[in-house]
C-alpha cells in the first residue's frame, strides 16, 4: 500500500512522443521472461513486476518508433521541430501495441497516453478483464464497467461499446477514435468472477445474470432443506448477494406454483373454497436475516486485517426464525476462503436458534488461484482446497500430494507453453458432494447447535447463467493461458513447501 505502487506509471523524457503514462487492471504471468527481453534489449528495469515490464516494454517500441520516424523524415530535409511535430501528427501508436505486447502473457485492460496525447485502450487476446467505451462529439471514454458510463454520461447501454478481445482502442490526439487489431483475437473467456461478484451489480446484463444464478441453485436448496419449505426461511448475506438472492426466490416461487396447480386440480371439480386459498397462499418465507456494515468489506482486506474485521461486520434481526424448528437458507456470493462464514456468519446466525442453516453459494467451489487480476493466489487459502487435502489424509491418499508435487516441479522445467495443470489429480478422487460436505465440516465452528451444510452451484448452472462470460479457471483449472498453468503449478509447489509468496 505505498503510494509509489499506485496507478499510472510514468516514463519521462524530454521528447514530447516518447513520453509515455500506463495504468490498468492487469495481471501478466510471464513477468520474468518479459523482464529477461528488457535486459537482452540492454535495459536495466528498476524492478521485476508487470507494471514496470509493460511500461519499459512498451515504451521501448514508442522509442524504436520516435526513432523510425525521426530518420525517415530527418532524410526528407526537415528540421527537428518539424520533425516533433510531424511524428506527434503521425506516429503509429496501433504499430506500437502490436510489437510490445506480442509475448505478454495474461489478462488485461491497460490505458496508456503518449506526451502528445494519443492514448490507448489495449485489451487482452481472450477478452478475461472487461472493457467498456463511448464516443460523442465531445468525448471518448473507456471503463472496465458499462453502467459507470452510463450514469456519468446519462447514456443508453446500447450506445456503449466493448473493447475487442485482442484489440486497441486508439485515441489519436486529433479526437478521433478507432479500433484496431493488436492482436488476433483467442478462444473468448471473459471472466465468469466478474459477473458473479467483482463488477457492479446494476449492469443489466449482470443483474440478469445474477438472478440466474438464484435461480440455478433451487435445486440444490430444495434438496437441503427436504422440500420442507414451510419451515425454511430465506435470505442473503449482504450486499453483493442480493441479486442472486432475488432470482432464488423467484425460482422458489417457480417450484412452489407447479405444485399448487398439480394441488388443485387434486381437489376435484368442486374444491373447497377454503383449501384453495390455503394452497394460494403458500409462498417462500423471505426476510432480511443479516445487516452488514457497509463500511467494511473483508474480500479486498489485506491479509493481516481481515480476521479482525470479520467479527465486527454482520449483526442479524431477531424474531424471524422459529428456534429448532426452522431452516435458515442463506445466499452468498461465493466462498472463497470461509473466513467471514466461520468466524462471523455461521455465529451469529446461529444465535436464532435455527434446526438447520444452509449456505448456498451462487458460484462453483472455487479450487484454483487467479492470475489474471483478482487477488486469489494461493492454493491454502481456498476451503475447497483444504477439503481436498482433509479428505486425501483421511482416506491414507497422502501420496497423491507427492506425486502432484513432483508433477507441478516437472512442469516448471518446461517451456511456458507446454505447462498443463497437474493440480486437478487433487480433486480427481471426490465427487462434489463429497467436497461441498467436507467444507461443510471444516466452516462449522465449535459450539455450534445449528446443523450447517454448505452447497454449490454447478458449474453447468454458471455457464447457462453466463453465456457470454465462460472464463471458469477458478473452478474446472481450465486456464486460458499458458502463463495461467504454470501459475497453478507454482502455487501447489509452494503450498507443499510451506512457501507463502505469490505465484506470480
Amino acid at each position: 500500500n505505498e503510494i509509489e505502487n499506485c496507478h499510472p506509471f510514468l516514463r519521462q523524457s524530454n521528447w514530447r512522443t516518447r513520453n509515455l503514462v500506463v495504468a490498468g487492471n492487469f495481471n501478466l504471468t510471464n513477468v520474468d521472461e518479459l523482464f529477461d527481453v528488457l535486459v537482452k534489449l540492454g535495459q536495466h528495469p528498476k524492478q521485476k513486476s508487470d507494471t514496470v515490464t509493460v511500461l519499459e516494454k512498451i515504451g521501448h517500441f514508442l522509442d524504436e518508433e520516435n526513432q523510425r520516424r525521426f530518420e525517415a523524415l530527418k532524410a526528407e530535409g526537415l528540421d527537428n521541430q518539424s520533425i516533433s511535430e510531424r511524428i506527434a501528427d503521425t506516429l503509429d501508436m496501433g504499430h506500437v501495441l502490436r510489437r510490445a505486447s506480442t509475448d505478454f502473457d495474461g489478462g488485461y485492460v491497460m490505458c496508456g497516453m503518449a506526451g502528445h496525447g494519443d492514448a490507448f485502450v489495449m485489451r487482452d487476446p481472450n477478452g478475461i478483464r472487461p472493457a467498456f467505451w463511448y464516443e460523442d462529439d465531445e468525448v471518448v471514454v473507456a471503463a472496465s464497467e458499462r453502467p459507470v458510463i452510463q450514469t456519468a454520461f446519462n447514456v443508453p447501454a446500447d450506445q456503449i461499446r466493448e473493447v475487442d478481445p485482442g484489440s486497441a482502442l486508439i485515441i489519436q490526439r486529433n479526437g478521433k477514435a478507432h479500433l484496431e487489431e493488436i492482436r488476433p483475437a483467442g478462444e473468448r473467456k471473459a471472466c465468469s468472477f466478474e459477473r458473479i461478484y467483482f463488477s457492479r451489480g446494476n449492469d443489466a446484463d449482470i443483474y440478469r445474470e445474477r438472478k440466474a444464478l438464484g435461480s440455478a441453485i433451487v435445486p440444490r436448496v430444495l434438496e437441503a432443506v427436504e422440500h420442507d419449505l414451510d419451515h425454511t426461511v430465506t435470505s442473503f448475506i449482504p450486499n453483493t448477494a442480493e441479486s442472486s438472492f432475488y432470482g432464488l426466490v423467484k425460482g422458489l416461487e417457480e417450484h412452489l406454483n407447479a405444485s399448487k396447480i398439480a394441488r388443485i386440480k387434486g381437489l376435484g371439480a368442486d374444491p373447497d373454497h377454503a383449501e384453495i386459498e390455503s394452497i394460494l397462499n403458500e409462498r417462500p418465507r423471505v426476510d432480511k436475516i443479516a445487516i452488514k456494515d457497509a463500511k467494511l468489506r473483508t474480500f479486498i482486506t489485506e491479509d493481516s486485517s481481515r480476521d479482525d474485521l470479520v467479527a465486527h461486520v454482520y449483526d442479524i434481526t431477531y424474531g424471524t426464525v422459529e428456534r429448532g424448528v426452522d431452516n435458515l437458507v442463506v445466499i452468498d456470493d461465493s466462498i472463497v476462503r470461509g473466513t467471514t462464514l466461520k468466524k462471523s456468519i455461521l455465529r451469529i446466525l446461529d444465535r436464532l436458534g435455527p434446526k438447520r442453516i444452509v449456505v448456498a453459494s451462487s458460484a462453483p467451489q472455487i479450487r484454483y488461484p487467479d492470475c489474471y487480476g483478482i487477488d486469489m493466489a494461493r492454493m491454502g487459502d481456498f476451503i475447497a482446497f483444504q477439503a481436498a487435502v482433509s479428505l486425501l489424509k483421511e482416506r491414507g491418499m497422502e501420496d497423491v500430494l507427492q506425486t502432484t508435487y513432483e508433477a507441478c516441479k516437472h512442469q516448471l522445467t518446461l517451456p511456458l507453453k507446454e505447462n498443463v495443470n497437474q493440480v486437478k489429480a487433487i480433486y480427481a478422487p471426490f465427487t462434489d458432494e463429497e467436497i461441498s460436505d467436507r467444507i461443510s465440516e471444516l466452516l462449522t465452528p465449535e459450539g455450534m447447535l445449528s446443523e450447517v451444510k454448505i452447497i454449490f452451484q454447478s458449474v453447468a448452472g454458471l455457464h447457462e447463467a453466463c453465456p457470454d462470460h465462460l472464463g471458469d479457471w477458478y473452478f474446472t483449472g481450465d486456464f486460458p493461458t499458458p502463463g495461467g498453468h504454470r501459475v497453478v503449478n507454482k502455487a501447489f509447489v509452494y503450498y507443499m513447501e510451506g512457501n507463502d509468496a505469490r505465484a506470480y
